[in-house]
């Protein structure tokens, strides 16, 4: 394996003689309670080969059964996707020599899938392109393989190889799309905006939660160039479980650019499998990619096919959510955000949460000013995502209450989320126990103000020659004497009752 730097052509300079054309395989882990053929458990994070039986080691004598709720999942996922559900479809056995799969086989669809013929339109800065899904398949996972030693963490150089096989025969969907041509610049955009709004569609439908940070949904990459304006397809390198959106982006730019540096040194691009490196950006050669023939497809003999009745399929459709990216638009207009707003809202996986928050009576402007700001950032600094922060939607809008009623300012809101994340209680339990209400009491806040005004005369003859803005500097030091527990407008009033 090479894992010199290759020659990358400018970005610029990639687009003014090549059209790339790539291709998008996305593998989607179901959250069914067993496996695809067996009655093993799915739990993530177990201890390694723990979750085995003797159908998912491919031991001798043993018989899968098709999970039925993973038919049921791939049918809903075909649907959302707008493809036709094959009226009968079956097993293949794809044939291949690796320790992940003790079998030397998995079972998967070739020629005959669930689903097929289906779109998608993804929107990229305003601009909608659709995306052509080819078919969407169903098939068992793989083992995971551990490679300890050497220095990449692959089975290039390393000292020995372990293999866990808990994953073997979990539930897959793998989604496929036709080449995705003309995209132009667009490339890299699209097939991030691809998988995120995929991403985003398995999530609404409850059949896996899609996280890529666990694997349960890995993007495979294929991307060729060719002389530009001709129209044809080139030959085109895999990179193989691309595991976060903006590694899909990062990973088709530097593939756009390592093949313009082959072919504009004369060179042939190798059909291959290559690793995306997050840490370095770059991809390194795999193995050389076979075609289909070479994994000697044969119909699974130990399954019968499966044909789903139409009157099951139209049940199913019945149970489609609101497809994600019209129920977007309608909420954006009902919140009345502006598409930056919008998009900043969902690029930092908070439309969710911002959803739940307005449900439970914040306003939108509230809600959103929550989570993107105070909720982001905590969650960063713990290095979390936003949604496992351990801060709720009703809690947020409960707070955001207490903003309202006048109970407390948004700097004393920010203690409470302090007590909030401690677990001391409800809003109302911990402005109670931390004494954070702003003082009501006049007496108390006018003599705070009279004591800024002494204590800042020369701000004071601006106000009273008419220099209103300078009004800011006394109404910080009666917040600073008060705590931060006094409402800031009412200090205002004060301070230009006294010295209008």
């Amino acid at each position: 394996m090479s894992t010199s730097i290759e020659t990358l052509v400018p970005f610029e300079d990639v687009l003014a003689a090549y059209d790339p054309a790539m291709g998008l395989e996305v593998h989607v882990e179901l959250n069914t309670n067993s496996k695809m053929f067996c009655g093993c458990p799915t739990e993530f994070g177990a201890e390694p080969n723990t979750q085995v039986c003797p159908t998912c080691l491919g031991l001798p004598g043993a018989m899968p059964v098709v999970n039925g709720k993973a038919v049921e999942s791939a049918i809903r996922i075909g649907l959302a996707l707008n493809c036709d559900i094959a009226e009968w479809c079956r097993f293949a056995r794809k044939n291949y020599f690796y320790p992940d799969m003790p079998k030397n086989f998995q079972t998967s669809q070739y020629d005959e899938p669930i689903a097929f013929d289906g779109h998608m339109d993804v929107e990229v800065d305003g601009e909608t392109f659709r995306v052509e899904i080819e078919r969407a398949h169903m098939e068992e996972d793989t083992g995971k393989s551990l490679h300890v030693g050497g220095a990449t963490g692959r089975i290039h150089g390393a000292d020995y190889s372990l293999v866990d096989y808990n994953r073997a025969g979990i539930p897959l969907i793998e989604i496929v799309t036709r080449p995705i041509m003309g995209a132009g610049e667009k490339a890299p955009e699209i097939a991030k905006a691809y998988v995120a709004q995929l991403r985003e569609l398995i999530v609404a439908l409850g059949v896996s939660d899609a996280r890529m940070d666990q694997g349960s949904i890995r993007a495979d990459v294929n991307l060729s160039l060719s002389p530009k304006g001709t129209g044809t397809l080139g030959t085109r390198s895999e990179t193989k479980n691309v595991n976060s959106l903006r590694s899909v982006e990062r990973a088709v730019r530097y593939e756009m650019q390592r093949h313009a540096g082959i072919l504009d040194a004369g060179g042939s691009i190798l059909q291959e499998t290559r690793h995306w490196h997050e840490d370095t950006g770059i991809t390194t050669s795999g193995r050389e990619k076979s075609d289909a023939e070479d994994y000697r497809y044969f119909p699974e003999p130990d399954l019968v096919p499966v044909a789903p009745s139409r009157e099951w399929v139209e049940e199913l459709r019945g149970t489609l959510p609101e497809n994600p990216t019209q129920k977007r638009a309608r909420l954006q207009a009902e919140w009345g955000f502006s598409d930056l707003e919008m998009r900043d809202t969902v690029g930092a996986g908070a439309f969710g949460l911002v959803e739940e928050t307005i449900a439970a009576g914040a306003t939108p402007q509230a809600a959103r000013k929550w989570w993107l700001s105070e909720m982001a950032r905590r969650a960063n600094d713990s290095g979390v995502e936003i949604g496992a922060l351990g801060v709720s939607p009703a809690q947020v809008a409960a707070v955001q209450a207490l903003v309202d009623g006048g109970t407390i300012n948004d700097k004393l809101a920010r203690q409470v989320f302090d007590g909030l994340l401690a677990g001391e209680g409800t809003p109302e339990e911990i402005v109670a126990a931390r004494g954070l209400a702003i003082v009501s009491d006049e007496g108390a806040l006018s003599a705070a103000v009279d004591k800024a005004i002494a204590a800042n005369p020369d701000v004071a003859d601006k106000i009273r020659d008419g220099k209103v803005a300078a009004a800011g500097a006394l109404i910080g030091a009666v917040m600073k004497e008060m705590r931060g527990q006094a409402d800031a407008g009412r200090v205002r009033e004060l301070i230009l009752e006294k010295l209008g």
